[in-house]
């Protein structure tokens, strides 16, 4: 009889054999079955990612750009000293934190893209430089994975996912009054916009993505956004934003996607508030969905927080985050009534027909639609993510209770100058089609 086992976790093989088995031929053979099935469980990229130098942790200056520091830089952001020449606020974790049970059986969800069918989570890994993802059905953890040696108490920087937590501060203010209406002009509640083109225009067209002001959204360390996070380094958000001088269209008229709009929101939630977005959203927000550890958002020098980025989060605290917007707005595990988020503000920001027909899906882009700093999904069901750089993104299904986080380090800024864009969503038609059929 022969007994071989070969043990994938520490490299291992051990080999019994009855004497007239030839031991060697078939130890040879299960060692080269795992040479040769190694490299499918490394992440991709990890060289080039900096897996020999323990994946360290970049600078001010490199921290963004240089892929070889980009997993450490990504889920430490927040120890990497001088971003912006400013500092950082953080959100305190809650005194009762959401539970997430971890379901007894991963589910076995597939996917197809070009011509590959039935790829598994285990593909998605393979192909994609994901640093961690996870997905939660019914409020339960259903897949919580990661690579490049990160782990659950990393904290995650968020890239333009902030954009969304942003928006939920004016939807706080404007609950309580403190912001009259969102048709008021951005420079009545932020002073130092006064006159200029972001002041001018009303907060729902910040939240829209429609000054109509003349910006070029870059990711290759030029242009305007170049000289837009020049100018916050150098002189705060609020002086930022008022180097924007003109506008090519009306106001209102068409969404074209600039992260300016969302500093002057910071700006304006600051104003009508009198506190720091950070404080104001602890007690409000981050509390009291359940987060099981502090959050920590960059700012400026002047003290505001960097609206359109720069906030970090365990992937757990994202999700919990992801299942209160999946039950717009409440938590679930809390007895009822425990409105957390507005829940109408929640619904204008989410709900694609509830925007005018130029920020709908395949009008706002080709494929997406934009609410108040969410991206919407096609499709009749309300679906709805949180969007980052770099392959950052949480799905949102509330009629399906469905999260799926997934914070990454791809090799550009756009996804969709990658295969990821395209194959990230292919695998959240790939979960939602395993839904669908029961």
């Amino acid at each position: 009889m022969f007994l071989c086992k070969v043990d994938f976790t520490v490299t291992r093989i051990d080999c019994d054999a009855d004497r007239e088995m030839i031991t060697i031929v078939w130890c040879t053979m299960a060692l080269l079955a795992y040479v040769l099935l190694s490299p499918a469980l490394a992440a991709p990229d990890e060289q080039k990612l900096g897996r020999d130098l323990g994946y360290p942790i970049g600078t001010a200056r490199t921290w963004y750009y240089d892929e070889s520091v980009r997993v450490g830089s990504f889920s430490h952001q927040a120890d990497i000293p001088g971003i912006f020449r400013g500092g950082t606020h953080v959100l305190a974790r809650s005194d009762a934190p959401m539970r997430l049970p971890v379901a007894a059986v991963e589910p076995d969800y597939r996917w197809d893209v070009d011509q590959l069918r039935g790829l598994t989570v285990d593909d998605m890994l393979a192909r994609q430089r994901i640093m961690g993802l996870l997905i939660l059905k019914d409020g339960e953890v259903q897949v919580e994975r990661y690579q490049y040696n990160r782990k659950p108490s990393d904290r995650f920087t968020s890239q333009s996912m902030a954009k969304s937590i942003t928006a939920l501060a004016i939807g706080y203010a404007l609950e309580e009054g403190k912001i009259t209406s969102l048709d008021d002009r951005a420079e009545q509640y932020a002073p130092r916009l006064r006159g200029s083109i972001l002041g001018e225009t009303t907060i729902r067209n910040l939240l829209r993505m429609a000054s109509g002001a003349r910006y070029k959204q870059s990711y290759d360390g030029s242009g305007d956004t170049q000289r837009f996070s020049d100018a916050i380094a150098r002189d705060g958000v609020e002086a930022a934003a008022r180097s924007v001088t003109a506008r090519d269209t009306e106001q209102g008229a068409h969404f074209y996607y600039a992260s300016p709009h969302s500093a002057s929101l910071a700006a304006v939630a600051r104003g009508a508030t009198g506190v720091s977005l950070s404080e104001y959203l602890t007690a409000r927000l981050w509390r009291r969905i359940g987060a099981e550890e502090t959050a920590i958002w960059n700012t400026d020098k002047t003290g505001l927080e960097i609206g359109l980025g720069n906030f970090n989060a365990t992937l757990r605290d994202y999700a919990r985050l992801g299942v209160v917007l999946a039950n717009d707005g409440m938590r679930p595990d809390l007895p009822a009534p425990n409105q957390i988020i507005p829940r109408e503000f929640l619904l204008d920001a989410t709900d694609w027909k509830r925007q005018p027909e130029q920020f709908r899906p395949g009008k706002a882009t080709p494929y997406l639609g934009y609410g108040y700093q969410f991206w919407t999904y096609p499709g009749q069901k309300r679906r709805f993510m949180m969007l980052g750089v770099y392959g950052q993104s949480i799905f949102i299904d509330p009629e399906l209770k469905l999260v799926i986080v997934q914070t990454a380090a791809n090799a550009t800024a756009e996804a969709g100058n990658t295969s990821l864009g395209r194959e990230r969503d292919a695998f959240w038609r790939g979960v939602l089609r395993y839904y669908d059929k029961k």
